[in-house]
C-alpha cells in the first residue's frame, strides 16, 4: 500500500513543474536514488523532495550536474571548498559581463545616434573585435 508520503515519478515530476525524463536523467547520472515498489515503481518520500529542491536550487546557481554529483555526494557541501570558490569566480565573471550587457543597451536606448555615428557603441564594438592572428 502506497504511503500518503509517498509520491510516483509523475506526482514528483507535477509538484515540481518538471518532465518526468529529467527525474530519470538525474537517477540516471546518480543525483537521484528513489525507493522501488513491489513491482518496480518508483516511490518518492519527503528527502527526495528536498533533494531535488536542492539540485534545483544548484540548477539555478548555475551549477552543472557533475559539479552537483561531486557537492551533493559529500556529507556537506562545504566538504568541497575548492569546486565552491571556483564557482564564486565563475558567478563574479557572469555577473560582470551582464552588467556591461545592461549597460550597453541602456545607452543604446538612451543614445540618440546610430551605433555607426555613436562613439561609446564603436568602441565597444571594437574591443570585441580579436586582434589578428
Amino acid at each position: 500500500m502506497k504511503s500518503s508520503e509517498d509520491l510516483s515519478i509523475g506526482d514528483l515530476a507535477d509538484r515540481f513543474g518538471l518532465p518526468t525524463h529529467v527525474l530519470r536523467h538525474w537517477e540516471s547520472v546518480g543525483l537521484l536514488r528513489p525507493a522501488r515498489r513491489a513491482g518496480g515503481q518508483r516511490s518518492y518520500g519527503p528527502a527526495d523532495l528536498e533533494r531535488v529542491a536542492l539540485i534545483r536550487m544548484g540548477k539555478e546557481a548555475g551549477f552543472t550536474l557533475g559539479e552537483l554529483c561531486v557537492l551533493l555526494s559529500a556529507p556537506s557541501p562545504m566538504d568541497h571548498r575548492d569546486l565552491l570558490r571556483r564557482h564564486i569566480v565563475e558567478l563574479e565573471n557572469r555577473i560582470s559581463r551582464a552588467r556591461a550587457a545592461k549597460e550597453l543597451i541602456e545607452h543604446a536606448l538612451a543614445c540618440p545616434h546610430s551605433f555607426a555615428e555613436c562613439e561609446h557603441a564603436r568602441e565597444r564594438i571594437a574591443a570585441h573585435i580579436p586582434p589578428p592572428a
